[in-house]
C-alpha cells in the first residue's frame, strides 16, 4: 500500500499470528467508547457549534482535511480479493459497493487481521457486540466481516432515514450519539472521519 491514512500508523504489540494491532486508529468507532466526563471522548477535541453550523451549509469539516488516496495500481483499488464478497453483500443490503469499499478503506486499509485498541476487528472493524448483532461468528473472516459490516451500515442508513452523513457518524460514534445529540455528534474526529469516508466514496466510484 502506498500511502497509510495517519490513523492507522503501527506499532510494535503483541497480535495473534496475521493480526495487526492499529495503535492510532482514532477514528474508529471502538476509540469513541473512551469518555471523559461521560460525553467528550479522550483524546478528541470539541466542535464548536459555529463550525458545525458552517460545515452543515459549506461542507466543510474541521479538522485535518487532507485524505490519502490509494495508488491507481494497489490492492486497495484493485479489491480483487474482496470484489465478490463485496458485491454479494452490497446486493443483499442495497448498499452501494463504493460505499463499502470507502468504509473499508477508512477503517481499516483493507487489513482483515486489523484489530484497534479497543477491539474492533477486520476489514470493517466490527465491535464484538456489533459482531454478535450480525450474525458474524469470525470477524476476520474477510466474507463475514464484510457482510455484517454492511449490514450494520444498511440498519444504520434505514434508521436514519437515508441520511449518509448521519449514518457514518453512528458507524463512527455509535447510533446512541447521533441521537443524543439530534445529528452528527459535536466531536472533531468524527466529522473528520466523515469527511475522510465521502472522500473515499467519491474517490471509488471512479474506480472501474
Amino acid at each position: 500500500m502506498a500511502e497509510q491514512p495517519d490513523r492507522l500508523l503501527r506499532t510494535e504489540q503483541k497480535a495473534s499470528p496475521g493480526q495487526t494491532v492499529l495503535s492510532t486508529m482514532t477514528g474508529s468507532a471502538a476509540d469513541l467508547y473512551i469518555f471523559h466526563d461521560g460525553d467528550v471522548p479522550a483524546n478528541y477535541t470539541p466542535v464548536s457549534p459555529s463550525d458545525r453550523n458552517l460545515a452543515a451549509f459549506k461542507n466543510f469539516y474541521p479538522g485535518n482535511n487532507a485524505t490519502a488516496f490509494p495508488r491507481p495500481g494497489s490492492a486497495a483499488v484493485r479489491n480483487s480479493d474482496y470484489n465478490k464478497a463485496i458485491k454479494s453483500a452490497c446486493k443483499r443490503y442495497t448498499v452501494d459497493p463504493a460505499l463499502v469499499r470507502a468504509v473499508i478503506m477508512a477503517e481499516s486499509n483493507f487489513n482483515p487481521g486489523a484489530i484497534s485498541p479497543k477491539g474492533a476487528m477486520g476489514l470493517m472493524q466490527l465491535m464484538p457486540d456489533t459482531a454478535r448483532q450480525m450474525g458474524v461468528s469470525n470477524p476476520f473472516n474477510p466474507v463475514e466481516n464484510i457482510h455484517g459490516g454492511v449490514g450494520y451500515l444498511s440498519r444504520l442508513l434505514k434508521s436514519l432515514n437515508g441520511d449518509l452523513s448521519l449514518a457514518l457518524a453512528a458507524y463512527n460514534a455509535g447510533p446512541e450519539r447521533v441521537k443524543n445529540y439530534n445529528g452528527i455528534p459535536p466531536f472533531q474526529e468524527t466529522w473528520s472521519y466523515i469527511k475522510r469516508v465521502l472522500d473515499y466514496y467519491q474517490f471509488f466510484k471512479g474506480v472501474k
